[in-house]
């Protein structure tokens, strides 16, 4: 079923003794003035792992193949061949590449830049995330010394094995902003054979991503990664509602007694302001570690854990 009603939202990602995004030093990414902040690309990966992990079917993602003995990363139109299972040549039409992407989960959701030399489509995805800013101004960065059981091959004389590095951060609260714009698909209605445009069941699927993806992507680095909050806003059919960056009105604090607080007094100024122009709020966050300062919203509370798909 099609879906005509923009979402705005935010999500929170907690990381403890863990790195949610590393730069290509290994240290948590800053920015110049040495914020530090998670990517898009950060938040999304995880979402698209756990699609894939359900049988949904996931175009950008790395995917391998054996060429002269050596594995290498396939190449755009390999991994389309791949996931559609059809080639694209001088003869296939737009629309048939148009409908083979947008049956893609991640397509449907983060739209896609499709560059290839017979076909060179550019989708500006329903769902637009943005930069993941750390808000605990107290975070650390700790490098673990970690020794290898190998010799480094590359140095003829070594005769002991050699060192590595982990980077983590000891503690970190990323907030993301997010919105969701089904009428960025409206231009492809009536080109793409059968397409009906951004779907409920795609926005559900990309809930679930944003309860709980990160918390079930547990590799070395992201082990200590986890959901911790979001909010998912709903504004009313065709109103003239539209909402900026979201994370500017909250913040993040620490208890006298070490508890988390996500601080929503000024998320809930403004949004008693045009509650009007509102259709639904669900606010989703874990109940045992965080608490949520600046009650009066009217919305849905949930724990985190409570969501069932």
């Amino acid at each position: 079923m099609e879906m005509k009603n923009r979402v705005y939202g935010i999500a929170g990602i907690k990381s403890i003794m863990s790195n949610w995004n590393a730069d290509f030093t290994g240290r948590p990414k800053t920015i110049s003035k040495g914020d530090i902040f998670g990517s898009d690309k950060a938040f999304k990966y995880p979402i698209k792992r756990m699609w894939e992990n359900n049988g949904e079917k996931v175009l950008y993602m790395k995917s391998y193949r054996i060429e002269k003995d050596k594995l290498q990363p396939l190449q755009l139109s390999e991994r389309y061949q791949k996931i559609f299972e059809t080639e694209i040549n001088d003869k296939t039409p737009s629309e048939t590449v148009l409908k083979n992407l947008f049956s893609a989960i991640d397509v449907l959701n983060f739209g896609a830049t499709f560059a290839e030399k017979k076909q060179n489509i550019s989708i500006t995805g329903a769902v637009q995330v943005g930069q993941g800013f750390n808000q605990y101004v107290d975070t650390f960065v700790e490098v673990q010394d970690i020794l290898s059981p190998f010799r480094n091959s590359q140095k003829e004389d070594a005769d002991a094995s050699s060192l590595g590095k982990k980077i983590v951060s000891d503690e970190a609260h990323y907030v993301y902003t997010f919105s969701i714009n089904p009428k960025n698909y409206e231009v492809y209605k009536g080109i793409v054979p059968d397409f009906e445009g951004y779907t409920l069941e795609a926005y559900e699927k990309l809930k679930q991503g944003c309860l709980v993806a990160a918390t079930g992507f547990n590799t070395n680095s992201k082990s200590g990664c986890e959901n911790e909050f979001a909010i998912f806003i709903e504004v009313k059919e065709d109103c003239q509602l539209y909402l900026a960056n979201l994370d500017q009105y909250l913040s993040f604090q620490k208890s006298e007694n070490g508890k988390d607080i996500i601080d929503i007094t000024g998320l809930k100024e403004l949004l008693n302001k045009v509650e009007s122009q509102i259709k639904r709020i669900d606010l989703y966050y874990n109940h045992m570690t965080l608490e949520i300062d600046g009650s009066g919203i009217n919305c849905s509370e949930h724990d985190i854990y409570d969501k069932v798909y």
